[in-house]
C-alpha cells in the first residue's frame, strides 16, 4: 500500500539556495531537513544530498543530482499556489519570476479571476492564483 506521495525536486548544484529562496518568499514555508554531500560520499561535497521542506503543510524533498543530466525542470509540471489576496499574489508573483520566465502574466482569464504562470531562476514552474 501507498504510504506517501510527495513533490520531488532535482536540481544541479543550487538545490540549498533555491529552498532557501522559497522559505524565504513562500508564506509558510519551511526546510525541515538538509544533509549536504560531504568527502567521498557521491557528489560533490557542500551540495545538497538530502534535503526535505513543506509549504502551506505540502512536502517537498530536494537535492542535488551528483551526474548531470541533459533535461531540467518543465513547465508541465509545476507548483500551483492559491494566494489568499492581491498582495500575496503580486508579491509571490514578482519574486519567484525575477530572473526566470513569464508564462502568462498576472491577469484575469477565463479559468480565474486572478491568475499568472511562471518559472522561477531555477527553472521550477510556478502557478499562483487568488483563491
Amino acid at each position: 500500500m501507498t504510504r506517501s506521495v510527495v513533490t520531488f525536486l532535482m536540481f544541479q548544484g543550487n538545490a540549498e539556495q533555491a529552498a532557501r529562496f522559497y522559505a524565504d518568499v513562500v508564506p509558510g514555508a519551511e526546510i525541515t531537513a538538509l544533509e549536504l554531500y560531504g568527502p567521498d560520499e557521491g557528489g560533490i561535497e557542500g551540495t545538497v544530498k538530502h534535503g526535505e521542506m513543506t509549504m502551506c503543510g505540502h512536502p517537498l524533498r530536494f537535492y542535488d543530482s551528483p551526474p548531470v543530466h541533459d533535461f531540467t525542470f518543465t513547465p508541465s509540471i509545476s507548483l500551483f499556489v492559491e494566494c489568499s489576496d492581491d498582495t500575496e499574489l503580486e508579491t509571490l508573483f514578482a519574486a519567484l519570476s525575477e530572473g526566470g520566465a513569464v508564462f502568462m502574466p498576472l491577469g484575469t482569464y477565463g479559468f480565474s479571476t486572478r491568475f499568472g504562470w511562471c518559472a522561477d531562476r531555477f527553472g521550477v514552474s510556478w502557478q499562483l492564483n487568488l483563491a
